[in-house]
């Protein structure tokens, strides 16, 4: 029957009372909880019933309110305008300028690479090379 419910001896251990699969004589030693089934617990829907991975009273899930540091990172509309300021005012950075030289030739991949070089991440130089090109096409819709 416990092959059926595709259950083995460690998942009878962990319902009768040994939750993370330690033995008798490890209880009062701090369970590992990286290991242990506790988050796949917390992740299933509760049964109603007393044992077993979906243990627990059905309860109806509250909808949380959007903690403030839910929004970490994000620059406001303020913190927006001043930085394009700050750019249209000081210019653009020796290495944003080099960046824009590369991308007029042709030379995405090198582009990446230097933007890369300067920013630390694949992201964040991915990212650099895209707002560059796009000063670019804009400057040339001026024109």
């Amino acid at each position: 029957m416990l092959q059926a419910a595709g259950m083995n001896a460690m998942n009878v251990r962990m319902i009768a009372g040994y939750a993370d699969g330690r033995d008798e004589h490890q209880i009062g030693a701090k369970p590992n909880w990286k290991s242990s089934w506790h988050g796949v617990c917390r992740a299933m829907a509760r049964a109603g019933i007393a044992v077993g991975l979906a243990k627990g009273h059905q309860t109806t899930k509250r909808e949380q309110k959007a903690r403030p540091a839910a929004r970490k990172g994000r620059a406001s509309k303020r913190v927006k305008l001043v930085r394009d300021i700050v750019k249209e005012v000081a210019g653009q950075a020796p290495y944003e300028k080099r960046l824009m030289e590369l991308l007029k030739v042709g030379r995405d991949k090198r582009a990446l690479k230097v933007a890369k070089r300067k920013l630390g991440t694949h992201k964040r130089g991915k990212a650099k090379r895209e707002e560059m090109s796009a000063l670019l096409r804009k400057m040339a819709a001026k024109k």
